[in-house]
């Protein structure tokens, strides 16, 4: 028998994607047999369908940041955490 982790984390959605996603964010309980990474948690978002599956599908372009410091698709996501995810910004 497996065990699942369960992780609730706090979803933010920034300039388009609050938008696309008509919410700013939101919390997510989250369970996994293995270890919860940010590739896992965008392919659970990818898996709502609409909106999700469109902004977060391969090509385009979305950052994500764990507690405020960009994050890579193998970082883990832990109970608690604040998961941001935002379009890349250029300057001028």
């Amino acid at each position: 028998m497996r065990d699942h982790s369960s992780v609730t984390v706090r979803l933010v959605y920034l300039a388009r994607l609050r938008e696309a996603f008509a919410s700013a964010g939101e919390s997510l309980a989250w369970t996994r047999e293995d270890e919860p990474t940010v590739a896992k948690l965008l392919d659970a978002l990818r898996e709502r369908g609409g909106a999700f599956r469109n902004e977060l599908s391969t090509g385009r372009a979305v950052r994500v940041a764990v507690n405020h410091a960009v994050a890579r698709p193998d970082d883990v996501v832990r109970d608690g955490d604040e998961v941001a995810l935002f379009p890349p910004v250029t300057g001028g």
